[in-house]
């Protein structure tokens, strides 16, 4: 450990025989006469051996072990010497720094019980600071921190110790050379100072408990002001623990369907020492009263007081049990009010509840109203009802869409991308025969790990020419086309080190750059360079997207950092190891991934699953292996969610949802803003709406789902190249569809016949337009917009110029 010194706890009987002895403080000499001064200490020849004890933190035990002490002395002297014999009598665990970096580097790598800083004689660092980054240091956060100062004769005004006490320091001892006053200054903090924050400590697991409880929990003090709320109350009530600290929360909660005097019984009870448990209605943050199961207790003092309430508060929906079940309650053997069934009945309760699922109350809702509805009413319900009985509702039937019969392109084109057929199911065995998995068998993601270079290039050592080519890669009009000639089409990796260093990827994942370079490699690699479309160039051009999307004013309100690196990962892994091919033509083919997903978004699950497989193999490449778990466990859902938002079949229900989550209708929107007093639309009680975990997750999955179709969004000369791209994929695979007596997914994209035009036109009008306008009124994308609106227009020209040119063919 650089800067710190480990001394050898070396017994004082080395230095005499006898059992006792008084010896210099200089030299350890011993005296020829007994001394009367300060300059000489006593000390028994053999040191107190530190022993491990238990503690009692209420009826949780706590296991003591010897406290650890770290001396920061900018030199060592004889104040230094004596705190270090004290702790060698005491067998104590000491270690000594001299420096700032020292210091924290030593409390990194071990957490300390007590720290002591000579304040005296600091040139090397500001003891203050110091004491103040420590405080801010979570391995330190709870030791206790001395300082020691000099000592001032009688005649001078005894300096104020505030200074110390804001700085962070607990205590302060003023020099004392004695090691008996040093060691009667350790073993008083190890049994106060030093048992207390032990129980501090250990109060962060019961917080913990509280925080992962699935009941609502919520604490008082002796005014009945509450103090904590945990997660699950806080979902309760619909109120956030800062919203509720400090006020009494049953003038919040309080509801009017309550008897007048349920309040004054709660309280009487708990004035008793004694639990209350029953159910009430309470009123949450929006109004809506809720009958919910309580028990409440107090948390008793000295000469009988209550220092405390805990109030438990059941999550489980109780509005649809009969209410008159608590209207008396009955006092149970230990005085508390119970309104409940007994324990040894609940089995038997639980099997009489009736189950509802939210589609099953709006149905219910909806048959109720139908009773009193006139007979045109009744007859628009029932097909209302109807549509809600169906498992896909955000999934729209083709036969009823603008697609015409007569329009065999969108037809085709649409059918093609939304649909998995079961092809291989309507013929005997061995009509078909099954065909290696292009996944499965790809050399570079399952025969062996690709060659990782041992030469790391850096974002300093990337070469000019391909600095260039990246230098806007924050614009929208960016040319990664041009990135991938100049990058021998490896532009992932390059443009990937730019771009997660612009959002802190490296600092948030807590890796080395050598580590992210090395699986943007891996990663790139198991792209296929074959595919024209398919290929890493994609991969990058989708990173740019959501990378620039990111940086839109309305998005960085929204999400936090780990919203960021997620959206970023999952555009570079989104089509790893893609063979170029549609899901229903795995599927038809038969497929050893549609197989191994039962043919439901067989390439969306194979990308994201063969992603994290090869990153954690080799701590190499593994960006995640520094995270903590619950982070990336985290990190790991948002990933995958935003993948499998990417696959096409699903593409008018997340569209849907997230129209009516995010972007209401101006009359809804003009509607709630009468009702919550928010002004526009930015505003912060907007962005608070926004701002869930549910409605984050909808703008993710939009965000990915937009970048990955931006090619007509991009200047025409990128939107033609890339239009180009797609549409040999579509002919290969037509081909092989042919040559293997397979289905023909989209026939109309045969080499031959094909109108280019006329298929971007289609897939404009149907995906690309409604959409991206959903995301423009969110976002606010008026660049995108105006580049979408050229780029139909050209391809509604050619289209034309082509029909005009095939009437004057038949007419020939």
């Amino acid at each position: 450990m650089t800067g710190v010194t480990k001394r050898n706890n070396m017994s004082y009987t080395m230095l005499k025989e006898e059992k006792f002895g008084i010896f210099c403080r200089c030299c350890m000499r011993q005296p020829s006469r007994a001394p009367n001064s300060d300059d000489y200490i006593y000390i028994p020849s053999q040191p107190t051996q530190g022993s491990e004890s238990d503690a009692m933190f209420g009826p949780m035990r706590l296991r003591q072990i010897p406290m650890t002490v770290l001396l920061v002395f900018s030199k060592e002297d004889s104040q230094s010497d004596g705190f270090w014999w004290a702790c060698d009598k005491a067998g104590f665990k000491c270690n000594i720094a001299h420096n700032t970096e020292s210091v924290m580097e030593a409390c990194l790598e071990k957490q300390y019980d007590v720290i002591i800083i000579d304040t005296r004689h600091s040139k090397s660092f500001d003891p203050e600071a110091l004491c103040r980054s420590l405080k801010a240091t979570k391995s330190s956060e709870h030791a206790v921190i001395i300082a020691v100062t000099k000592k001032h004769t009688s005649d001078k005004e005894e300096p104020s110790i505030a200074p110390l006490l804001s700085a962070g320091f607990n205590r302060r001892y003023i020099e004392n050379l004695n090691v008996g006053t040093c060691l009667n200054e350790l073993l008083s903090i190890e049994q106060h100072d030093v048992r207390l924050q032990h129980k501090v400590r250990a109060a962060g697991a019961l917080f913990t408990a509280l925080d992962n409880c699935h009941e609502g929990i919520h604490i008082t003090n002796e005014h009945r002001e509450t103090q904590y709320i945990n997660p699950a109350c806080e979902r309760l009530l619909g109120y956030t623990c800062e919203e509720t600290q400090g006020k009494d929360i049953t003038e919040l909660l309080r509801s009017d369907k309550n008897k007048q005097d349920l309040e004054e019984t709660i309280n009487s009870q708990v004035k008793k020492g004694k639990h209350w448990e029953g159910a009430y209605y309470i009123k949450r943050k929006n109004g809506q009263h809720i009958l919910h199961h309580c028990y409440t207790t107090p948390v008793m003092a000295k000469l009988g007081k209550v220092r405390h309430t805990v109030s438990i508060r059941s999550t489980h929906d109780h509005n649809n049990m009969p209410v008159d079940r608590y209207k008396d309650g009955e006092l149970t053997q230990n005085g508390g009010i119970h309104s409940f069934p007994k324990r040894r009945e609940s089995v038997a309760r639980i099997h009489s509840m009736t189950i509802e699922a939210p589609i099953t109350k709006v149905i219910n809702i909806i048959n109720a109203a139908q009773e009193n509805s006139p007979m045109m009413v009744s007859q628009a319900l029932d097909k209302v009802l109807e549509i809600l009985r169906t498992s896909e509702l955000y999934s729209p039937h083709l036969q009823t869409q603008q697609v015409r019969e007569e329009d065999q392109m969108t037809s085709d084109y649409v059918g093609g991308l939304m649909t998995n057929d079961n092809y291989r199911f309507c013929h005997s065995p061995g009509t078909v025969k099954r065909r290696s998995s292009y996944g499965i068998d790809v050399k570079t993601s399952h025969g062996h790990t690709p060659h990782i270079p041992k030469t790391i290039k850096t974002l300093s050592q990337i070469p000019v020419e391909i600095q260039n080519a990246t230098r806007d890669e924050a614009k929208w009009d960016f040319n990664v086309l041009n990135l991938e000639e100049v990058s021998n089409k490896r532009p992932l990796v390059y443009l990937g080190l730019k771009t997660f260093a612009r959002f802190g990827v490296c600092s948030f994942l807590n890796c080395s750059e050598t580590v992210l370079h090395n699986w943007l490699q891996i990663i790139e690699a198991n792209y296929h360079s074959k595919n024209s479309y398919h290929n890493s160039t994609h991969a990058a051009d989708v990173m740019q997207a959501s990378a620039y999307f990111l940086e839109r004013e309305r998005i960085k309100a929204i999400f936090d950092q780990m919203d960021e690196v997620a959206a970023l990962i999952a555009a570079v892994i989104h089509d790893v190891d893609h063979p170029g091919r549609t899901n229903s033509f795995l599927v038809n083919s038969g497929d050893r991934l549609a197989f191994l997903y039962n043919d439901l978004a067989v390439l969306e699950s194979h990308h994201v699953a063969l992603a994290f497989q090869i990153t954690s193999k080799d701590d190499d490449v593994n960006i995640f292996k520094n995270m903590d778990r619950d982070d990336f466990r985290a990190l790991r859902q948002s990933v995958i969610d935003m993948v499998m938002a990417t696959e096409m079949t699903k593409h008018f229900e997340h569209l849907s949802k997230f129209v009516s989550s995010i972007n209401k209708p101006p009359g809804r929107e003009e509607e709630d803003s009468v009702h919550s007093g928010r002004g526009t639309p930015e505003s912060s009680t907007s962005i608070s709406h926004l701002n869930t975990p549910e409605n984050r997750t909808l703008i993710k999955r939009m965000l990915i789902k937009c970048a990955d179709v931006s090619n007509p969004t991009r200047p025409l000369y990128l939107c033609k190249e890339w239009a180009l791209r797609i549409a040999e994929e579509y002919f290969s695979q037509t081909e092989e569809e042919k040559e293997k007596g397979l289905p023909v997914v989209m026939p109309v994209f045969d080499r031959k016949t094909c109108s280019l035009p006329k298929s971007q036109v289609s897939f404009l009008d149907f995906f690309i337009h409604q959409m991206f306008d959903a995301w423009d009124a969110f976002c606010d994308c008026g660049e995108l917009i105006s580049y979408l609106q050229n780029n139909y227009q050209y391809w509604k020209e050619q289209q034309e110029l082509q029909e005009q040119q095939e009437k004057q063919d038949t007419s020939l």
